[in-house]
């Protein structure tokens, strides 16, 4: 499974990357091997707000349908466009092609929320 050590993880399976005061958001290898073959990201709005941990986007897999939670509170700023016509970089490059969304935070301290990527792994064995 692969859990790069940059990174700061959800228990919901997402992944967070942080430069600057931009997180860029994710999910995990070991979710979209859950999920199966992704099919459509239906992706948010550009200025949307989020809240950390409340659905921000949502996947669709072969077998099942998932919500995106975001791992922060803040603005979205980009999405991934790239998803719409190619969903299955969700599958094949989580953690950088198939990068989801990016969010502007609006409390920094939420960071120290997250998982590590030790924690992530306890969490998934």
């Amino acid at each position: 499974m692969n859990i790069p050590e940059t990174l700061k993880y959800t228990k919901e399976h997402e992944w967070a990357r942080l430069e600057g005061n931009i997180v860029t958001i994710g999910i995990t290898d070991y979710a979209q091997k859950e999920l199966g073959d992704i099919v459509f990201v239906e992706l948010p709005p550009v200025g949307k707000k989020t809240e950390a941990m409340k659905p921000c986007a949502t996947i669709e897999a072969v077998k099942t349908v998932a919500d995106v939670y975001a791992p922060l509170t803040g603005e979205v700023v980009e999405v991934n466009q790239e998803l719409s016509a190619s969903p299955q970089l969700l599958n094949q490059d989580p953690y950088e092609r198939g990068w989801i969304l990016k969010i502007k935070l609006d409390h920094p301290e939420e960071w120290n929320n997250l998982l590590s990527p030790n924690e992530y792994q306890q969490l998934i064995s």
